[in-house]
């Protein structure tokens, strides 16, 4: 039978039900209410170590960072929570601490949700933002040749977490080894990056599945190629990469569970954007370039395999 990954099934239910190829992590209704949803598995998406409110943290940060993308910042958030029988009354009061955690670090308030028996823990979380004024909420699809491609991190530390935790990779850095295996327990949405900066993206997308594959859908639904000339690699990545027989770029471009921001700047707003980052306390890093093309991605000159995280395959 055939196989399908995440994305083939949502582009199955998107055509079957009309909703065309411009997909987005988010959707605008009206003029500025602004809907998100997203689900956590235990089994796809905890790895080893993770406490119960770290578990629960990390369901808020992914609807978080994809509503930070766009520059929105969340109001209300719902909770539906499958708990596997047998489930402690010690392993939900660490989930609630979570919850209230996320609450207060990302400004928004949890006002209700639904729960039930499940085999796995799932918590699905659904949130609703507000567009700021007349503000033009950025797509996948606005990039234009000539663009700049800009990140608002460097990459590879949460995937050498994720060697670390899941697959036992070394290293002789004792703070790196801490940094990176934090940047996965702990993830950091770039909510202040987004707020102060989404007005001047002329396309943005969330990180989280891997830089490869957000690229790819810049540039697929702009209808434009992409050219890398400035690797975003964090420091220490490429020591521990070789330390543990791994491709540097495997980490940077490949790995995924990163809530950095990838976006376009058009080279008449590039200016006002770095202006507003330093304002805001943040940090811009322009990584390429948007050229004419059918929607390819290039590091230099070599093409991109466009792979990442996906959450499962159907048989």
């Amino acid at each position: 039978m055939t196989k399908l990954d995440e994305k083939e099934i949502i582009d199955v239910i998107a055509s079957t039900l009309g909703m065309g190829g411009d997909l987005d992590d988010v959707a605008l209704v009206g003029k500025n209410i602004v809907f998100k949803a997203d689900m956590l598995v235990a089994s796809t998406d905890v790895p080893p170590c993770m406490e119960p409110w770290q578990v629960a943290r990390k369901s808020i940060v992914s609807c978080v960072s994809d509503l930070a993308a766009k520059g929105i910042k969340p109001h209300v958030a719902l909770i539906s929570l499958g708990l596997p029988r047998g489930c402690t009354l010690h392993y939900v009061e660490g989930l609630a601490e979570g919850f209230a955690v996320a609450e207060k670090e990302f400004g928004l308030k949890i006002v209700g949700g639904d729960t039930n028996e499940t085999n796995d823990l799932v918590i699905d979380c659904s949130m609703i933002g507000f567009a700021r004024g007349t503000s033009r909420m950025p797509k996948r699809n606005g990039a234009r040749p000539g663009d700049f491609v800009i990140v608002s991190g460097m990459f590879g530390l949460p995937p050498a977490g994720l060697a670390i935790l899941m697959h036992g990779a070394k290293t002789t850095d004792g703070m790196f080894r801490k940094q990176a295996v934090d940047s996965v327990l702990e993830p950091k949405p770039r909510q202040s990056f987004g707020i102060a900066l989404a007005k001047y993206f002329s396309s943005s997308i969330d990180s989280s599945d891997g830089l490869a594959i957000s690229l790819y859908e810049l540039a697929k639904q702009s209808k434009v190629n992409i050219v890398i000339d400035n690797i975003p690699i964090m420091d220490g990545v490429e020591q521990f990469a070789h330390e543990n027989g791994i491709e540097p770029n495997e980490l940077v471009f490949h790995g995924g569970e990163e809530y950095e921001i990838v976006a376009t700047i058009s080279k008449a707003r590039l200016i006002r954007a770095q202006v507003a980052a330093k304002k805001a306390g943040v940090k811009l890093h322009v990584i390429g370039r948007v050229q004419r093309g059918p929607g390819k991605v290039f590091v230099d000159e070599n093409l991109l395999e466009n792979r990442g995280y996906v959450h499962f395959r159907l048989r």
